[in-house]
């Protein structure tokens, strides 16, 4: 093996070993979920999206889909599931619709500009891929799935929010804020953190 192939070798066994250690940290962070004033309390934030941030924009957006759905699956073993899959491939689609975008914007763009770019598009699409997925497939779900119209889980989003009064404003006012708040406050915590951890992977990667 020359020279070149085995240096590669080491850098992808690299970069497997911490999309690894991204992802365990962030199946850990999911256990700690904060309710929101403004969503019922089935929404709850946690920051499980930092580390999956930090290792997409450290090695690309494929390795950030990989960190994520990792994420996913780990979570899926220590705890399993009441939702038959259906909501960690929510997840999973939703998480990519954030990480995705903001590391394919910050490859092409290698700049804390590129970085604010790709978290404005990762959060616009996050929002509205969480909009349609929670109209159409998670609340169709979850009402089928507990043997309750979904106008009861409206009312739930009415106990919080009086303005919400339809499946189409339990969206606009409790799903779009929520995943709005989560691409900001991950956005700024990874804006924070990015540098230091880089600097972390890049002296492994030397």
């Amino acid at each position: 093996m020359s020279y070149k192939n085995a240096r590669n070798s080491v850098a992808t066994t690299r970069m497997i070993a911490f999309c690894g250690m991204f992802s365990a940290i962030a199946a850990v962070l999911m256990y700690f979920e904060i309710p929101l004033p403004f969503a019922p309390i089935f929404y709850k934030l946690d920051f499980s999206e930092v580390p999956v941030l930090i290792g997409t924009f450290c090695f690309g957006p494929v390795a950030g889909a990989l960190i994520e759905g990792l994420k996913i699956l780990l979570k899926f073993v220590m705890k399993g599931t009441s939702t038959a899959g259906v909501g960690e491939l929510a997840n999973f689609a939703v998480g990519c619709a954030f990480v995705v975008p903001a590391g394919i914007v910050y490859k092409m763009m290698k700049s804390r500009k590129g970085a604010l770019v790709g978290c404005i598009a990762g959060t616009v699409m996050m929002i509205v891929l969480g909009c349609l997925i929670n109209a159409y497939v998670l609340l169709p779900f979850y009402a089928n799935a507990f043997e309750m119209p979904i106008d009861d889980l409206v009312a739930m989003g009415t106990a919080v929010n009086p303005a919400i009064t339809s499946l189409t404003t339990f969206v606009m006012l409790a799903v779009a804020p929520f995943n709005l708040l989560k691409g900001v406050l991950v956005s700024i915590i990874t804006f924070l953190l990015y540098k230091r951890i880089s600097r972390l992977v890049k002296g492994a990667n030397s």
